[in-house]
């Protein structure tokens, strides 16, 4: 374990089950004629979770990315949303977009592409996130795939940084306060 990690939260062998898990329920949920789906990775965090889960997926997938941003530096928000890099497909009207997301907290990001998307005329938009901070939301928004609750703690690993720090532990585990609280 990291010497900045004061515990794992969720294991290597617990986030492999999540992600067999939610493979399961996306090829449920898209098998069938007139699909196209498009797995969209949220950068930087969301990286290795749609690695995992792109590899897991049995329904033909095709893969895309934005860059979105609503932190300034370290652990404050702006609570403004900034789009950093677009996606940019000349067929999104016959795209079943599913947005993968690393965590959700405020549920602000992930509402406001949710209807960005649907406004650049997404055939449908789903969303999927790895952890999800209930307790932190301050709109109403529910994604369609969660792996799991988790409390309000500052947690990094499996793509999630401090600082662009912490992204590639095996794991995801909660950062001891005094690395941010300084």
């Amino acid at each position: 374990m990291n010497k900045d990690v004061e515990r794992i939260l969720v294991s290597e062998e617990e986030i492999d089950g999540i992600v067999r898990r939610i493979a399961a329920e996306i090829d449920r949920d898209y098998s069938g004629e007139g699909k196209k789906l498009v797995l969209l990775c949220i950068l930087k965090g969301s990286v290795v979770f749609m690695g995992e889960l792109m590899k897991r997926v049995t329904v033909p997938v095709e893969i895309d990315f934005m860059k979105v941003s609503s932190y300034g530096s370290g652990t404050n928000t702006t609570g403004r949303i900034n789009i950093i890099l677009d996606i940019l497909r000349g067929d999104l009207s016959t795209c079943d977009i599913l947005i993968v997301e690393d965590i959700i907290d405020s549920g602000k990001t992930l509402s406001y592409l949710v209807d960005y998307l649907k406004l650049k005329g997404a055939k449908s938009v789903k969303t999927c996130t790895l952890l999800d901070k209930p307790s932190r939301r301050q709109v109403d928004f529910e994604a369609d795939y969660v792996g799991r609750v988790i409390p309000d703690e500052f947690v990094v690993g499996y793509g999630l940084d401090y600082d662009e720090k912490y992204r590639a532990l095996p794991y995801v585990g909660v950062l001891k306060p005094e690395v941010y609280s300084n």
